[in-house]
């Protein structure tokens, strides 16, 4: 493995205007993890991405590759000099070039023998070995975003900044795809960025989390951490549902190991279904969300949402007992109350 520096944020703001996109980011890309970049349309992933790619040029802060200073509002190295490697969700490639060739591409000041015996060996590596003298448009779309992926990584990057490259693929083919491109860009030892709307793409796949709301990152953890320890509501929502209610609408029972506070916040798995339970609680919607239920509880005048997988038949109606798990309650200290439901 080669020895990387962190791409590193420091301070990084960028203003259009009297509105600042991005606004005062310290973010920290380190060799060998994926940091994913989550956050509602509009957030500013898209802005920062730019940002570190060179694309723009930030209004105050810094982009450094470990000690060496990339962006600054007064100096600007070019994107074409940074050796960063980009991928899109339109993947980009050359239609003219075969898959080796477009592999090829960025490794010019290599001799030609070289230069393919190094395209092949990412084509074995993304698994498309058997696909080198395809065209693009001839290939499928996984085929295409695995091709840009080890066109992007081939040159030895100083890092690699993917913006959406999973989200354009069919279900089918997503998961493959994904676990096949991200191992070799793990393998590559490069710091990653991997920008995303999908929340769970983010937790399953991505080594850190950071969550950016209107231009702020507000959390940057493991997976497991965000998701279970946001430090505010919009981090909350940014990994998954969550609900909202008033303390008081929940069963007494429950009262003694939930936070200390009026106004709760809860995701739907924290109800879980459990024959020992003392609570039970009226089914009055379900309907099937994949491998998992969605389901709603009335208590008496609130109503209560979980998500599980029962393991027997439910109908409308019945009596279920549930328990609660308080690791998946929250409050906010910090917050306006706000107990509409969510």
């Amino acid at each position: 493995m080669s020895n990387h520096a962190p791409l590193k944020a420091a301070g990084l703001t960028k203003r259009y205007g009297n509105r600042d996109v991005v606004s005062d980011v310290n973010l920290d890309l380190n060799p060998g993890e994926i940091t994913a970049l989550v956050g509602m349309s509009g957030a500013g992933k898209t802005t920062l991405l730019r940002l570190f790619a060179g694309m723009e040029r930030p209004s105050h802060g810094r982009v450094l590759s470990g000690e060496t200073q990339l962006s600054s509002p007064e100096n600007l190295v070019p994107i074409e000099k940074r050796r960063i490697g980009l991928v899109f969700q339109d993947f980009a490639l050359f239609p003219h070039l075969n898959v080796l060739k477009n592999i090829a591409f960025g490794l010019q000041h290599l001799p030609k023998e070289d230069r393919i015996k190094h395209a092949k060996r990412w084509t074995e590596r993304l698994e498309l070995s058997h696909r080198e003298d395809a065209y693009p448009h001839h290939l499928s779309g996984g085929e295409q975003q695995r091709v840009a992926i080890a066109r992007a990584l081939a040159p030895a990057p100083v890092a690699i900044l993917l913006d959406e490259p999973f989200s354009g693929l069919d279900p089918s083919m997503r998961e493959h795809v994904r676990h096949v491109a991200l191992s070799a860009i793990r393998e590559a030892n490069v710091p990653s960025l991997l920008v995303t709307h999908d929340a769970s793409e983010a937790l399953v796949h991505a080594d850190k989390v950071a969550i950016i709301h209107e231009g702020r990152i507000l959390q940057c953890d493991r997976p497991d951490v965000a998701y279970t320890q946001p430090n505010c509501l919009e981090s909350a929502r940014a990994l998954g549902p969550i609900h909202t209610l008033a303390k008081s609408h929940l069963p007494e029972e429950w009262h003694a190991k939930t936070p200390d506070s009026e106004t709760l916040h809860y995701r739907p798995e924290a109800l879980r279904i459990d024959p020992n339970s003392k609570i039970s609680l009226k089914l009055t919607r379900w309907r099937l969300a994949g491998a998992l239920t969605e389901m709603t509880f009335q208590y008496h005048n609130s109503e209560l949402f979980m998500t599980a997988r029962p393991h027997r038949k439910l109908n409308i109606g019945d009596e279920v007992p549930v328990d609660l798990d308080p690791s998946l309650v929250f409050n906010f200290p910090d917050e306006q109350s706000d107990i509409s439901v969510i």
